[in-house]
């Protein structure tokens, strides 16, 4: 499988090549060059005998032909054993009724569905530096908006031939994501708290990749950059093998047949968890809708409905964090997929990004766009009031991104009629979110009297709920990094952890 930019096509990348480096040279972002692996019918019989680590050897394989079968399975059993992961299954369907389910993507170490791709990655960066004999050591750089962070840090730390470097937006995460950022361990960590919110850190972050001072003091070092963040291949393939996890279990459960359609329901940020759902349809999965939920801050809903992206909007901080974002990175790699991979028009609506802070497609790419996407939003009342109804009708607990989700669900429902059964994709557990998941359970009269951390008690009381253990004692562990910058001085802030 050979890959290429989506601004530039002219030159192909190996796999190994394209993880290593995160972005592409002029800024684009890598993509298959060639037909996506479809699987056959009599493949899913095969499919459904496997475990997950198997699954996921098997579906991110054709992707990554440069490695054999068996250092794919070594490391997803690696990344997945039960010391990483606190259920068997490691991805969990949970029904709440039979047209209705979740998959819970947060048992692993950081309760978080980043983990589903970032233990993995670690795996597949220092397997491509041995591939294409790299002697550097690679910079990981990170912007996070909470969860990614922590599952990068949790999947580098202390891999030899690496450092990383993880900001954060100081006011944009919960204070569960700050306490678990800023007390990781590892000699090769570092952790930076950004004035501003995750576009001004992610924006940085692009930036710094693009610096030619930069990169060229770094490699006078023998160092060079790579990425984290869902704009890198390495962490996005994975993120693909739980829609089909997702679609087994609901053949061997007897919900579908094989060939039925099952709507996708996707809480969105960076656009790169649906994106994967979009790749899983490419190859064959039956994906009906992929159903895009946003929070107050909705763009992706707006671009799906009218076309035109334009972040030139106020910006929101919700009760759903992790999707505080204005700029969805992944979205680019759609578009080049919906136009038949034209580099002219992607770089001509990114340079209108950039420049003028949006954009709009032209017909046939929105119409392509819908053939495949809906989208809708939920604001924090009707989050909080998702949490709540949930918990009351199937006495299930939800975090306020899966409440995000279900919300937009039900509005799909009225608009369209759709009966088809539906996953909502699950991307925290409550726990990590339990200011807000026990302010909408308990009342805002009890939650103001106790610490986040009290509430994680409080809250597994009330849930029957055990706290995971990635949660225990967190508040118990010592801060390790402290630095708070302005986002102009993240260029300065590299160099200097760096020396």
């Amino acid at each position: 499988m050979n890959y290429y930019s989506t601004r530039e096509t002219g030159r192909l990348f190996k796999a190994s090549q394209v993880i290593k480096q995160g972005i592409a040279p002029e800024g684009g972002l890598f993509v298959p060059a060639e037909k996506k692996p479809i699987l056959e019918g009599q493949a899913f019989g095969k499919l459904r005998e496997l475990s997950y680590p198997e699954l996921a050897a098997s579906i991110t394989g054709p992707f990554l032909d440069e490695f054999s079968e068996q250092e794919l399975l070594q490391w997803t059993q690696k990344a997945y054993g039960p010391d990483r992961f606190d259920s068997p299954e490691v991805a969990p369907l949970h029904s709440l009724s039979k047209d209705l389910h979740l998959l819970e993507l947060w048992h692993g170490p950081t309760c978080a569905f980043k983990d589903m791709a970032l233990q993995l990655m670690p795996y597949l960066l220092t397997g491509s530096m041995e591939k294409t004999g790299t002697r550097e050591e690679i910079v990981i750089l990170v912007a996070t908006s909470g969860d990614t962070g922590k599952a990068a840090l949790e999947g580098f730390s202390d891999v030899p031939g690496t450092k990383i470097v993880v900001f954060f937006p100081d006011e944009g995460v919960s204070e569960v994501q700050k306490k678990q950022m800023v007390t990781q361990e590892g000699s090769n960590v570092s952790v930076v708290a950004v004035r501003g919110n995750f576009d001004d850190t992610q924006t940085g972050v692009k930036k710094i990749f693009a610096a030619g001072e930069v990169n060229r003091q770094l490699a006078d070092k023998g160092r060079r950059f790579s990425s984290a963040n869902s704009i890198n291949w390495g962490r996005l393939v994975p993120q693909i093998v739980y829609y089909f996890s997702s679609y087994l279990k609901l053949m061997a459960e007897e919900v579908i047949q094989e060939k039925d359609p099952v709507n996708f329901v996707v809480p969105t940020g960076n656009f790169g968890n649906i994106l994967a759902g979009y790749y899983a349809k490419q190859m064959g999965l039956p994906v009906g809708k992929l159903i895009c939920a946003s929070n107050r801050n909705h763009i992706l809903a707006d671009f799906i409905r009218s076309g035109n992206y334009d972040a030139n909007r106020e910006f929101y901080r919700t009760l759903s964090p992790s999707m505080d974002i204005l700029i969805s990175s992944n979205l680019e790699r759609l578009l080049f997929e919906l136009t038949g991979h034209d580099t002219d028009r992607i770089r001509a609506w990114m340079s209108d990004l950039q420049n003028q802070g949006c954009y709009s497609v032209d017909h046939p790419t929105m119409e392509a766009m819908r053939e495949h996407f809906w989208g809708d939003y939920a604001d924090d009342r009707e989050t909080a009031e998702a949490i709540r109804q949930t918990h009351r009708t199937y006495n299930y607990a939800v975090d306020t991104h899966t409440a995000v989700a279900l919300s937009v669900y039900d509005k799909y429902c009225q608009e369209t009629g759709d009966p088809t059964p539906s996953v909502v994709i699950s991307t925290a557990s409550p726990f990590k979110f339990n200011l807000s998941v026990s302010q909408a359970l308990l009342g805002e009269d009890v939650t103001r009297k106790h610490s986040e951390f009290e509430l994680l008690q409080m809250l597994s009381g009330y849930t029957g709920m055990e706290i995971p253990r990635g949660l225990q004692d967190l508040d118990k562990r010592p801060v390790l990094h402290q630095q708070v910058i302005n986002k102009d001085e993240m260029k300065q802030t590299v160099l200097n952890i760096l020396g």
